[in-house]
């Protein structure tokens, strides 16, 4: 029997969510041998030994330990630990996902070194090329021979841009594979207690973007906006690493609001499915709110994900705070959003992915 060695390179925290179901749905079909690399772009011991225990994802068989540093300095370095790897241990294809400088870094290495591509979540687009997510997504859909997408905006964005239709699926959302594979064991979580949060009487806010918390000014009115909503509600804010040292920098005032550091899956998404309003930056986040059905207000001007506007419960709001307070307070007074899933987004998605991958490795 044909067997394909699949190399899966990640390297945030959000890509975890996204690689895990596909390496659980490989373990049962041996015609597939993943092999799993960690660059190290986004680490840290304690977050990451939770993730790999929380969603039930195998250590990495190779770590590379690249670390921060600015967009060009991060992609060199992992892109020179890459081609190590790439030459060691050949690959049939190299996958990656979502958008991160570890997915365009990969796509180059393994373009260069004759390797196929596969890219998991192909085709999003926000439209703003001062995202490096933006552009790491153009380049790795541009290097790609084969394009997963999650939402039907991926495959026409891809089309527009060139892409022959025969290298372009429209899959589903491995992201919501894993929301629902977990959603039971999530439930059981004690974070509600632990914070002493009221199931639908409290705000979740995340807030990570550079265009949202590296300019003071905007981070001081963003914080102080959060202050005038946690008189309306509990705000519960677990806080990035970069967020953090931004407010810390700058000395802002977060009493008021409770702050807890980075939380594992299964908490977060406890948290997340019993909150009354989240107010988030993150694309992930859009896409959990539209399954469990809580109303998301992003504060961004652009989402490369408008199937949740479409079809979920997403509402994009722009980065003024006191539009932001605004629609927070319509949100609050209008009735819980009860709506069907986005097709395709039914917990099968790595299934169709392999499937696709098994039907045309067999033909190469």
């Amino acid at each position: 029997m044909e067997t394909f060695r699949i190399t899966c390179v990640v390297g945030a925290r959000p890509n975890f969510m996204k690689i895990g179901p596909i390496l659980r749905e490989m373990s049962g079909r041996p015609r597939f041998q993943p092999w799993l690399v960690h660059t190290g772009q986004h680490y840290s011991p304690e977050m990451s030994d939770a993730l790999f225990s929380d969603l039930g994802i195998p250590k990495p068989d190779v770590h590379l330990g690249v670390g921060p540093g600015t967009q060009t300095q991060q992609t060199a370095d992992i892109m020179r630990a890459l081609e190590t790897v790439f030459l060691e241990r050949p690959a049939d294809v190299v996958l990656v996902v979502g958008d991160v400088n570890s997915t365009m870094a990969a796509s180059l290495v393994a373009a260069k070194l004759g390797i196929r591509i596969a890219h998991v979540e192909a085709g999003l687009r926000s439209g703003d090329r001062r995202m490096p997510e933006e552009i790491n997504r153009l380049v790795t859909d541009a290097l790609s021979d084969y394009l997963f997408a999650s939402e039907p905006s991926g495959r026409r964005n891809l089309l527009a841009e060139g892409v022959p239709a025969e290298r372009i699926f429209l899959v589903g959302n491995v992201m919501i594979d894993t929301l629902l594979a977990f959603r039971r064991r999530a439930a059981e979580s004690g974070v509600l207690d632990r914070l002493q949060l009221v199931p639908k009487r409290y705000c979740l806010v995340t807030l990570h973007r550079p265009s949202n918390v590296d300019e003071p000014d905007r981070l001081r009115g963003l914080v102080n906006m959060l202050h005038q909503l946690s008189k309306k509600l509990p705000i519960v804010f677990p806080v990035h690493p970069r967020t953090r040292s931004r407010i810390e920098e700058a000395g802002f005032d977060t009493g008021g609001l409770l702050l807890t550091p980075p939380l594992g899956y299964l908490d977060f998404l406890r948290l997340t499915s019993d909150a009354r309003l989240v107010l988030t930056d993150s694309g992930g986040v859009q896409e959990e709110t539209t399954i469990l059905s809580v109303p998301c207000l992003t504060l961004r001007e652009n989402t490369e994900r408008p199937i949740t506007m479409e079809e979920g419960t997403n509402r994009l709001v722009g980065i003024e705070p006191e539009a932001i307070f605004q629609a927070a307070l319509e949100a609050l007074n209008a009735p819980m959003p009860n709506r069907p899933a986005p097709a395709l987004w039914d917990g099968k998605a790595s299934g169709r992915i392999l499937d696709v991958l098994e039907r045309q490795l067999s033909l190469s």
